[in-house]
């Protein structure tokens, strides 16, 4: 999904670029009203863990091989505004330091990562959140089920970019990237569902859709919605 330099036409590279740095400036204006002594260690933590864990790929199918993206992770811990900054700092790091995904694409993979694969799956996931009874079986599941929808948007969202730069046609492109993906986004509900309810079994406070004053159960929360 890191869509290395040379696969994207200049026009998607400049627009998803511009909507990239307006989501990661109001991203950072978030931060200044949202982070605190708590959640400054955490988003650190986060971005290492989610760094770390898009270093190692586990194979698919076909000689394919599919890695953690940790959208989802990023956002159920932080908000979803934070959790963007956490994937936008992560793929700033790879493009710049480990040639992972293309500096003139650095745009689009922070559009389709950061943006739909962490602030759009969040709301999906607080939809889900809403549907389903409260309590903390439902509240991983939505988890799971976002986490899995999170892959399948933002490799979506990649193979569009490819066919509007004339790279791969859309017939092509779609099919190829959420066959694998479906398979990938297994991966990263079961990885982010049990680092979250871990999270969740020793220290709660630090899980920020999670609500502990609700007995029994959560509300919804509304971190990040102006």
């Amino acid at each position: 999904m890191h869509i290395p330099d040379g696969f994207l036409n200049a026009g998607t590279s400049a627009v998803t670029g511009a909507v990239s740095v307006g989501a990661v400036g109001y991203g950072l204006y978030r931060a200044r009203k949202e982070l605190d002594e708590k959640r400054v260690p955490l988003l650190a933590l986060c971005a290492a863990f989610v760094f770390a864990a898009q270093m190692l790929n586990f194979p698919v199918a076909g000689g394919t091989s599919g890695h953690f993206l940790g959208g989802v992770l990023a956002a159920v811990l932080l908000g979803p505004w934070l959790g963007s900054l956490v994937i936008a700092l992560v793929l700033l790091v790879q493009a710049l330091g480990f040639a992972d995904g293309g500096v003139t694409a650095l745009g689009a993979n922070v559009f389709n990562m950061a943006l739909v694969g962490t602030v759009l799956s969040y709301f999906v996931f607080a939809g889900f959140k809403a549907l389903l009874p409260r309590n903390r079986a439902s509240f991983l599941g939505a988890v799971a089920a976002a986490s899995w929808l999170s892959v399948m948007l933002a490799s979506g969202a990649c193979a569009v970019e490819l066919a509007v730069s004339g790279t791969s046609p859309l017939g092509v492109a779609l099919p190829a990237m959420l066959g694998v993906h479906a398979i990938i986004g297994i991966g990263e509900a079961l990885i982010t569902t049990a680092v979250v309810a871990v999270v969740l079994q020793v220290r709660p406070d630090l899980v920020g859709s999670w609500d502990l004053a609700s007995s029994g159960g959560y509300a919804l929360e509304t971190t990040g919605v102006s």
